[in-house]
């Protein structure tokens, strides 16, 4: 009896002692050692162009990379209607107008993350010249905007009109991290890592309104004064990045046709060398006087507002020189490190990505598969030679309005990437005209997402039953206490 009462005791001693042990461990455990795993957070971005509005929808797993997101799209919504600028005498329309995309969008987030996802809406060009032009109406729209988005369920953090430097440094970003230029993900280390040596890609972006240029420079060409800086995924980056207000394709158009009309001997009938012959454009000169761009105080251009017939010429080499005039190359003077209207730029180095009306435009023309630039000089000559009876009937499906105008816009691409970026033959060929990469598509908004991921905090962690495991370690701690307290008293009741 003595012996088991011995063993008997021994085991509870021994019980004891782990209880303890257990106990003590429990009450130093830490808040963040009991964490579950990551959940999927979500954010939209609205790009408000000068000629139409996108919605698109990203998400990230809540643990980030070294404080950034790995974004991947989810959806991609096509506002219907013009650009928001468009609606300076109808500010509702403009908030109206979001609707149908922010229904889709709310189809693809789940109803429980809804309130939590980061809605932002970034406007370019064509609001920067609203707001030179009108900036109250400007301001009217981006109220009405923010008043349709603050209707849905989720956490609207403002419209704004962001600059062509954020333009065009976003868009790089884009492409550089859709290339894996900044992260990418290693099966045998089973983790995201930094590419070694990684060449990072230059970004052209031609919009509506304006074109943007966005490259890491190369030797001791750098003036950092002009470079934009931030930091992704833990790595500095200094890129350099331009945007040039008026010199996107819609504002080009409005340009080239008012040189035509005060350069013309006619005063109601305008050759236009870059439009299909037998083709026929009336246009107001009132027009003129709506834009920043059109420079509405020129002493050339006529008062009056009568209507200017513009007659096509199908004149290849003609639209060349028209379109040459429309950028002032002697401002820089010799300097090797300015572009045009005596702008700094370094030399172009390295590969480039070409997307939005870049894209478009050589799409249009079947010139996206790396051709030669011979090849591509050869393909716009012969097509801007064609009639527009020619064009017409063999492209029954292209918009008629845009049709006429590929050839300005493609004398026009020309201009910009040879002339002012200062491309040449060898360093065509690293240029790659492209809108997606997989199945995202290639803009600012990406960029502007990742660069947010930063700043957005990474999803607080979700604990059992709402508990945090601080109160559950010191709850499992009192319990294991207590029951060590009772076996102390079972042994001392037993030796009695």
């Amino acid at each position: 009896m003595f012996i088991n009462k011995k063993l008997f005791t021994t085991a509870l001693l021994g019980l004891l002692v782990t209880l303890s042990i257990i106990a003590l461990i429990l009450s130093l455990v830490r808040v963040e050692d009991v964490t579950l795993p990551p959940t999927v957070q979500y954010g939209m971005v609205f790009d408000a162009g000068s000629s139409h509005t996108s919605l698109f929808v990203y998400e990230w797993d809540s643990d980030k990379q070294n404080n950034t997101g790995v974004v991947s799209q989810t959806l991609s919504c096509d506002v219907q209607g013009p650009g928001i600028s468009s609606y300076a005498d109808d500010p509702p329309k403009a908030g109206d107008s979001l609707r149908e995309c922010l229904d889709e969008a709310l189809k693809v987030i789940p109803a429980a993350k809804q309130r939590d996802v980061s809605a932002y809406f970034g406007a370019t060009a064509g609001m920067r010249l609203l707001r030179e032009q009108n900036s109250s109406a400007a301001d009217r729209v981006l109220a009405e905007i923010a008043k349709t988005i603050q209707e849905y369920p989720v956490a609207f953090c403002g419209a704004q009109i962001i600059t062509g430097e954020e333009e065009g440094a976003y868009g790089w970003i884009t492409i550089n991290y859709l290339l894996e230029s900044f992260t990418k993900y290693s099966p045998k280390a089973h983790m995201w890592v930094h590419p070694e040596a990684a060449n990072s890609f230059g970004a052209l972006d031609l919009g509506g309104a304006s074109t943007q240029i966005s490259f890491a420079p190369k030797g001791s060409f750098i003036n950092w004064n002009k470079t934009s800086r931030f930091m992704l995924y833990g790595y500095n980056y200094n890129i350099y990045t331009h945007s040039y207000i008026c010199y996107g394709q819609n504002e080009m158009w409005k340009r080239l046709a008012k040189e035509l009309i005060v350069e013309s001997p006619s005063s109601t009938l305008v050759e236009h060398p870059c439009y299909p012959k037998d083709y026929k454009e009336t246009i107001s000169l009132s027009s003129f006087r709506t834009s920043p761009c059109t420079n509405q105080s020129d002493p050339r251009l006529p008062l009056d507002d009568r209507n200017v017939t513009l007659e096509g010429r199908s004149n290849a080499s003609g639209c060349l020189v028209a379109v040459k005039k429309l950028f002032n190359f002697s401002a820089c003077g010799q300097s090797q490190d300015c572009s045009f209207d005596g702008i700094y730029q370094p030399p172009v180095s390295g590969q480039f990505f070409a997307f939005s009306a870049f894209y478009y435009n050589f799409k249009f023309l079947n010139l996206t598969e790396g051709q030669s630039l011979a090849t591509v000089r050869e393909t716009i000559e012969h097509f801007c030679a064609r009639t527009w009876e020619d064009l017409s009937s063999n492209y029954p499906e292209e918009n008629p309005e845009r049709l006429p105008k590929y050839c300005a816009n493609a004398n026009y691409i020309l201009t910009l990437l040879l002339d002012a970026y200062k491309f040449n033959e060898t360093s065509w060929n690293n240029i790659f005209f492209q809108m997606k990469v997989g199945s995202t598509n290639v803009g600012w908004t990406l960029g502007y997402m990742l660069n947010l991921t930063n700043m957005i905090p990474a999803e607080a962690p979700v604990w059992v039953k709402g508990h945090t495991p601080s109160l559950w370690a010191a709850a499992i701690a009192f319990v294991t206490f207590t029951l060590a307290l009772g076996l102390v008293a079972l042994v001392v009741l037993l030796w009695t």
